[in-house]
């Protein structure tokens, strides 16, 4: 059993779709998945941060139980939660949203086990999930791979926080999330959650890069992470090409490997449109 972590709104759907469909794709042990998705409503910051709908969360959990019938998908509001430890902080308005903040209140969330794999909605798996949950993280609080552009601009043992697999018990031993959330109150941080996990953690495990590849994608990469990267032709221009942009994953990376996937995706949201 694998249990998962997500966070976002309502508009993570084609993000998550892609991500799950290419994590059970790839399981050719077809495992059980336990899915949770933390979300909140933020509308006071913009209108357009509204907590994702049961209709998303029953279609996402139908889909799953496709693949193994014990897996789950559940969706968690910890809107509340928010507004007491994170909400009007420094960070509030980070770089990306407010919704990368909320893993950081994974320890308030009850039930969860020992092991939780964090992944950002823009990642696709290549090959079996399980090359990356069967490292070993009992002796630290979490283990990710190198940020692609951090290594060589900050230190070359600089995480992306995009992939974390976390070891909740160790994490709660150390107090790991609240050292994060007061990091999030001192002040404002470049990279917000990804710079404050990294600030408060004692314990860390770097993967090789294979297990987040945010610009490659070779046949050895477990993790493509579509993250924004800079391209330097024609011109030196940054692009945020996401998976689910099928046509500029085509004509732009020239990736094929997804096509499968790409199938089952563009089936499985003409579904959940007609809904």
């Amino acid at each position: 059993m694998i249990n998962l972590l997500y966070c976002g709104n309502e508009k993570v759907f084609d993000g998550v779709l892609t991500s799950l469909l290419s994590i059970m794709m790839r399981d050719p042990a077809s495992d059980e998945y336990h899915v949770t998705i933390l979300t909140m409503s933020l509308t006071r910051l913009n209108p357009q941060y509204t907590a994702i709908s049961d209709k998303l969360i029953h279609f996402l959990d139908r889909v799953v139980k496709e693949f193994n019938p014990a897996s789950s998908v559940r969706k968690i509001d910890v809107s509340d939660l928010y507004e007491e430890h994170l909400g009007k902080s420094p960070n509030e308005g980070c770089y990306c949203s407010p919704y990368t903040l909320l893993r950081l209140l994974a320890d308030k969330i009850e039930g969860f086990p020992s092991k939780v794999l964090y992944l950002d909605c823009d990642i696709m798996f290549n090959r079996d999930i399980h090359l990356l949950t069967d490292q070993d993280i009992s002796e630290v609080e979490f283990a990710g791979a190198n940020d692609h552009y951090g290594k060589y601009l900050i230190n070359p043992r600089y995480m992306n926080a995009g992939v974390l697999y976390f070891n909740m018990d160790k994490c709660r031993q150390t107090d790991l999330f609240a050292k994060a959330r007061a990091w999030i109150w001192k002040k404002k941080l470049v990279f917000a959650d990804q710079s404050a996990l990294l600030r408060a953690a004692s314990k860390r495990k770097l993967l090789p890069q294979r297990f987040n590849d945010q610009k490659f994608l070779h046949s050895w990469t477990v993790v493509r992470h579509f993250s924004k990267r800079l391209f330097w032709l024609p011109y030196p221009h940054t692009a945020n090409i996401k998976q689910w942009m099928i046509d500029d994953v085509h004509r732009i990376f020239r990736y094929h490997q997804f096509d499968d996937i790409y199938e089952r995706y563009l089936q499985y949201k003409s579904e959940y449109e007609a809904i």
